[in-house]
């Protein structure tokens, strides 16, 4: 069962600065399984087949920690507004028609395509409040071979009449999915999407803490993405100092609850020392920042201080599901932040960008995201000849200039999940 052997130019970040590139090297897969990887076959593996990918890069699938799969039937359109109006207007209208099944059917077949065909081997997402809705995106998901964890979003307040739940159906629909979806999937599992405290009262996260406690249920949600929506949860949640505090108070801040916010653009000392100590992960989004004009998130800070940190597209805030893509736009914009609002905070390299892509998300699903010992066998491979250069390049130049040069979009030529070839 899924025990090969992988062949070609190797490359991963087992650490947040250390990038590891094997030419012309080797990854033993056992029952989906990595063994390890070598520079020449070892004399027990020598019986496995050999997929071979001589020339070709072979790196880490990418881990997509933060997508709402509703919103990519428009992506690349309405990024004019802050963060509050975009969802007025744009966010919550495209929401709404995934009451119509016929329309989600439509839409859920070509995002679960998209994302089949894309470098990401695992994700987060969201889905609507809509529980039928979103379990037609997890049947969608399942099939597409990637290892996915999607949400029922939940909203019981300052929402609008076509996406608003009563706290009580809200919970009881919540209840209704997680008992459908639990053991329904091999790849496909479900989390909880409290969406944000704007749009959910008190009392509907303390329950949704109750159901991660009784059902060890991961949770995802956003934080501090934006300052008008930190004043809101200030107004509407007096009796907490800190945004990520409304959702600790309700169990859904880490510790029990193994919890990715989306953002953190605009974090207080108070609130990244509570993530820290809590293990919350942080979904680093930087497209959607720039496109919604929320800021530019403290990464070196994040990193530095040993938070946990992935990466995100964020469609439809991110205007692309590719994680290369992502990569770059997170080492672009922390230069901005160097040159313009902290000196003392470094750029990001490439091994850390590509770091937060693979191993620093994939932790979320446990041993996920590297090359290493005992971790599953989730793999991408690049034919980067489509990039050709006049000189010899090594196979950390080549892997960096294909994350910059898009080459997941032009020569992706195969991927694994959980050792299975899905493409």
């Amino acid at each position: 069962m899924n025990s090969f052997v992988i062949k070609g130019d190797i490359v991963f970040c087992p650490y947040k600065r250390q990038l590891v590139a094997i030419e012309d090297g080797y990854v033993v897969v056992r029952d989906g399984i990595i063994e390890l990887p070598y520079t020449e076959l070892p004399e027990t593996a020598k019986d496995l087949p050999v997929h071979d990918y001589t020339g070709k890069l072979v790196m880490p699938g990418m881990v997509d920690l933060h997508i709402h799969a509703p919103q990519y039937a428009y992506r690349g359109l309405g990024a004019d507004m802050e963060l509050l109006d975009w969802l007025k207007h744009y966010a919550f209208k495209e929401e709404a028609k995934y009451s119509d099944l016929s329309y989600a059917e439509k839409a859920y077949t070509i995002f679960a395509d998209a994302l089949r065909k894309s470098a990401s081997t695992r994700a987060v997402v969201f889905g609507t409040i809509h529980r039928e809705a979103t379990e037609l995106l997890m049947d969608k998901l399942e099939k597409s071979g990637i290892v996915s964890l999607v949400g029922k979003v939940n909203m019981d307040r300052n929402s609008p009449d076509t996406l608003c739940e009563t706290t009580e159906s809200s919970f009881r629909e919540t209840e209704r999915f997680l008992h459908k979806t639990a053991d329904r999937y091999k790849n496909t599992k479900p989390i909880l999407t409290p969406r944000f405290v704007p749009s959910c009262t008190d009392e509907l996260l303390l329950r949704l803490g109750w159901l991660s406690e009784q059902n060890d249920i991961p949770v995802q949600s956003h934080l501090s993405e934006n300052p008008g929506e930190i004043a809101w949860v200030r107004e509407l949640c007096p009796d907490s100092r800190f945004y990520g505090e409304v959702y600790d108070k309700a169990g859904l801040f880490g510790n029990n609850a193994n919890t990715v916010m989306a953002h953190c653009v605009w974090s207080s000392d108070e609130e990244i020392a509570l993530m820290k100590e809590r293990g919350v992960y942080i979904a680093h989004c930087p497209a959607s920042n720039m496109n919604v004009s929320s800021g530019i998130a403290p990464i070196r800070r994040y990193l530095d201080e040993g938070l946990r940190v992935g990466l995100g597209s964020d469609i439809a805030g991110g205007q692309s599901e590719s994680l290369f893509t992502a990569m770059v736009e997170a080492m672009q914009l922390s230069r901005l932040y160097w040159r313009h609002i902290d000196p003392t905070k470094k750029p990001l390299s490439f091994p850390e960008a590509l770091y937060m892509a693979t191993k620093g998300g994939g932790a979320f699903f446990g041993k996920a995201g590297s090359f290493e010992r005992d971790y599953e066998f989730d793999a991408i491979v690049i034919d980067d000849s489509t990039l050709p250069h006049p000189q010899s390049l090594t196979v950390a130049q080549r892997a960096e200039r294909a994350v910059w040069l898009g080459a997941d979009k032009t020569g992706l030529i195969a991927k694994y999940v959980r050792g299975t070839k899905i493409i």
